[in-house]
């Protein structure tokens, strides 16, 4: 079955803000997201892809529009199976703020048990996210063989959930696993069991440094802002 090449978008307007911004419009790449994305296509030269799938939301689509720009023999399928959580009355909030909602210890403890006001529960969000994966599987090995490998544009907590997915991960451990902004995540499938060859890979070690104001102990809802 084929390799599944994971990306996270690049850093947004919201990341840098502290927002959790969920499915709300307007949501774009800021300067340093810009240039993750224009770096893109050098970070994945000589990996043949076969297809290219996007979320809808627009700092996904910036984020490939680079790649595509480079490979004119791709086009971008959008899927609204792999958008963001919709995180419903949540969206557009301070993180700040949120922190101290009750569903978040929740959110970080018990994910399997969460579902947000207006919105959606983690699991309805992990299901939707791993049946467009195994559909695409099946599509991308008819379409272009075994042995291809396809990309995948997405979000923070989608492409946890699906990592924790192909590890046989519960669902309540996924807060374990970090994506940062523009990260390439790799999963191989096959017949039997997936295989999870990349993590997280930005090829930049700099958000392993210490930081300034320590990070805490819950993991960041959406994904976080990556490096400072």
């Amino acid at each position: 079955m084929p390799t599944l090449i994971l990306v996270r978008h690049g850093r947004s307007t919201a990341n840098t803000a502290g927002l959790l911004a969920g499915w709300t419009p307007g949501v774009a790449l800021d300067e340093r997201g810009t240039a993750q994305a224009a770096a893109l296509p050098g970070r994945l030269d000589g990996l043949p892809i076969a297809e290219v799938v996007t979320s809808p939301l627009q700092r996904c689509r910036q984020t490939v529009r680079p790649l595509l720009d480079a490979r004119p023999e791709l086009t971008a399928h959008t899927d609204e199976r792999i958008g963001e959580c919709h995180y419903g009355d949540w969206s557009g909030r301070k993180l700040a703020e949120l922190k101290d909602e009750p569903l978040m210890e929740v959110v970080q403890a018990h994910p399997s048990a969460a579902a947000f006001p207006g919105g959606e529960s983690m699991r309805a969000m992990q299901t939707r996210a791993a049946e467009a994966v195994r559909e695409w599987n099946a599509r991308v090995e008819r379409d272009h063989g075994a042995d291809a490998a396809y990309l995948m544009c997405s979000h923070g907590d989608i492409i946890k959930s699906l990592v924790a997915d192909a590890l046989g991960l519960h669902l309540d451990l996924f807060q374990r696993i970090s994506v940062e902004p523009c990260s390439v995540t790799a999963i191989r499938y096959t017949r039997l069991r997936p295989f999870l060859v990349r993590l997280g890979d930005t090829g930049d070690f700099a958000s392993l440094a210490p930081r300034e104001e320590p990070e805490g102990d819950d993991a960041p809802v959406g994904g976080g802002a990556g490096a400072p």
